[in-house]
């Protein structure tokens, strides 16, 4: 495949990446329904315990089954990563930027069959595997090259004396709890992970107990690049087991999260106790996009869409508080009536389709929660149908796109659904605007459509979020890339002020020693 694909494609011919992607998971499916292990220090772990891997499209149908980790077999795990990390904190810098690079190379190579995996996984459209996928590999490199651009961040400092020689030395903290979410079950494990090792820590990677296949197939990569046994880790299981486990267990030096901000909040509270201990959390967000008198409506359509409902709104990146100018209001939810109504909803298997499933029957609970909520105290634009009701969808976890026009402040603009669920709002002044899209405790990302430069000028300044996005039609609030879009989240959506995709990542993996030896 030599089309790269990000989550900015917007037209490009695709039919023969389509045809890649057949022949791709078509093997997939051939070698459905197999057990796989928990990994222990390079040692598959089996017992008998399983995480079940069903797809969200079609829950009838197994992909397979992973071992859980017995919490009693965590030490091990444990013990494992300690002594590891001590050879590989020592490795070479330019030896773990090799290796890593390695593992940048394979997935790309492998990304047609991860790609397939993930969308049975997750459900994911084609596209948004293919993404995630990339971006996996994009992290790797990315990341890498600050180690090497900082020359594995030794730095010489001043000196009183001139017999004195003094340096500026990052090193690893040791190990590091690695716990991903479903949504992004590459891009995100493997990003949390290569800062750690990068930084010259060891892993231990609980994947989500929804998508443990992407995890497997990450370790895979790691192992087949050369990464020394124990250096990574692969641990199955629910949150409320192993995730508390590995919370609480000694030998953890540092804990890297991406996911709600209660669980987040969990773990901030609960990782340190001896001494302070690294967390960096990203926890995601309720993000704005706002709609100016001067904006152009095109791309504000298409850019709130896309961001409103990729994925079904299972981003923490994505856009959930839409607020339009007066003066535009009808014509915009006219065209947006328009859009939504063209989106294919379906089994993301298939090439045409680019709204899949929920990823589970909670989050379809909380769809019909919401969803009665809209009915009784907003005015609904889009959506409102009950798909379960539909021979097609009866299998699956499928909801409909909505948009619903709610008071500012209404539980359904403030809370995080994570749910293909937007909420509408008028204003009448940029100041106005700015003020109702930073009234929230979360502050990840936010967008505007305003081609009145001093209205752009004004977002820019004053719109308390992490990521601006500014007139993106690919997106008016989603799409960061690494290197390309730092990800950081303010407020209530981070706890590092410094974020993934961005060029300060990896040193927050490592503490500073300051050397000094007289001569």
């Amino acid at each position: 495949m030599t089309f790269r694909v990000t989550y900015s494609v917007l037209n490009a011919d695709l039919r023969e990446l389509h045809k890649e992607f057949d022949k791709a998971l078509a093997a997939v499916r051939a070698g459905l329904g197999r057990d796989f292990p928990s990994y222990v220090a390079g040692r598959a772990v089996e017992s008998g315990q399983f995480v079940e891997d069903r797809n969200p499209a079609d829950t009838r149908q197994l992909l397979a089954r992973f071992h859980k980790l017995p919490v009693a077999e965590l030490d091990r795990a444990m013990e494992a990563a300690h002594k590891a990390q001590k050879f590989w904190g020592r490795t070479p810098w330019q030896e773990r930027c090799r290796i890593l690079r390695k593992a940048a190379d394979l997935i790309s190579e492998r990304r047609l069959e991860i790609s397939a995996i993930m969308s049975l996984e997750t459900g994911k459209n084609r596209l948004e595997s293919l993404g995630d996928v990339e971006e996996s590999a994009d992290l790797i490199r990315y990341y890498a090259g600050q180690l090497e651009e900082a020359k594995g961040f030794d730095r010489p400092l001043g000196s009183l004396s001139p017999n004195e020689r003094t340096r500026s030395v990052l090193k690893p903290y040791g190990v590091f709890a690695v716990i991903a979410p479903f949504n992004f079950p590459l891009a995100l494990a493997t990003g949390m992970s290569a800062g750690a090792l990068l930084g010259g820590n060891s892993v231990v990677l609980k994947p989500s107990q929804e998508t443990p296949w992407c995890g497997h197939k990450l370790y895979e990569v790691l192992r087949d690049a050369g990464l020394p046994e124990g250096v990574f880790q692969l641990v199955h299981g629910t949150g409320a087991e192993v995730g508390n486990a590995l919370l609480s267990h000694p030998r953890v030096d540092g804990i890297v999260f991406t996911g709600s901000k209660e669980v987040g909040m969990h773990l901030l509270r609960n990782s340190s106790k001896d001494y302070p201990k690294p967390c960096f959390l990203e926890l995601g967000g309720k993000n704005p996009a706002i709609v100016t008198a001067s904006a152009n409506l095109d791309k504000a359509v298409e850019g709130c869409v896309r961001s409103t409902f990729g994925l079904s709104g299972q981003k923490c990146s994505a856009l959930s508080r839409i607020y339009v100018h007066k003066s535009l209001k009808a014509e915009f939810i006219r065209r947006f009536q328009e859009r939504a109504a063209k989106i294919t909803i379906g089994d993301p298997l298939d090439k045409d389709v680019y709204l899949g499933p929920v990823i589970n029957q909670r989050a379809l609970d909380r769809y019909a929660e919401s969803l009665a909520l809209a009915k009784k105290d907003g005015k609904l634009h889009v959506g409102g149908e009950d798909l379960r009701q539909k021979e097609a969808y009866r299998h699956g976890y499928f909801a409909a796109p909505v948009l619903v026009e709610v008071p500012h402040g209404h539980k359904l603009s403030r809370d995080e659904l994570f749910l293909p669920f937007g909420t509408l709002h008028e204003f009448g002044t940029i100041d106005e605007a700015i003020t109702m899209a930073n009234d929230a405790m979360y502050g990840l990302t936010a967008g505007v459509f305003a081609e009145d430069k001093a209205e752009l000028q004004m977002f820019l300044d004053n719109v308390e979020a992490g990521v601006l996005y500014a007139n993106r039609q690919s997106g008016a609030t989603t799409g960061a890339w690494p290197g390309i879009n730092s990800f950081c989240g303010w407020k209530g959506s981070g706890s590092t002020g410094k974020g993934g995709c961005g060029p300060y990542y990896v040193m927050q993996f490592m503490r500073e020693q300051s050397q000094t030896v007289m001569e």
